[in-house]
């Protein structure tokens, strides 16, 4: 029997201030809240696969979690604005791997808890960041 498993439907993170946390992924990611059904969880889109953030009831239950990588356009504008929203970043935009029809790059930066988000971009070959304005 083929389940046909495979497309992700949900993605989980504990968190230890859901209202500080809402802000961070919709106010300074921009994404779309889908819904906040009560105090203690809210769901986001993230192109079809939802985000559900809940509340840790306990300090060990805020393990840190796997990455989240979201796709961008344009990874140098991308981490320019989130920076101006006060999104603090651990590095620069840079090639993570130089793939036969592409160039795969990445930055990191961190949510409230100190979850690590990836921003990758899947850039023409060559392609090269404008220096900031």
């Amino acid at each position: 029997m083929d389940l046909k498993l495979g497309k992700i439907a949900q993605i989980a993170y504990r968190v230890s201030d859901l209202d500080a946390a809402e802000a961070f992924y919709e106010q300074t990611l921009g994404l779309k809240k889908l819904f906040r059904p009560g105090p203690d969880m809210v769901f986001f889109d993230c192109g079809g696969v939802r985000l559900y953030l809940h509340r840790a009831h306990a300090p060990e239950d805020l393990a840190k979690a796997s990455l989240l990588y979201l796709q961008c356009e344009d990874i140098a504008v991308a981490a320019g604005e989130l920076k101006r929203r006060g999104a603090e970043f651990i590095d620069e935009p840079h090639v993570i791997a130089e793939m036969p029809d592409h160039d795969l790059w990445m930055t990191f930066l961190k949510d409230p808890d100190g979850h690590l988000l990836g921003l990758e971009m899947r850039a023409p070959k060559g392609w090269k960041p404008l220096p900031p304005q």
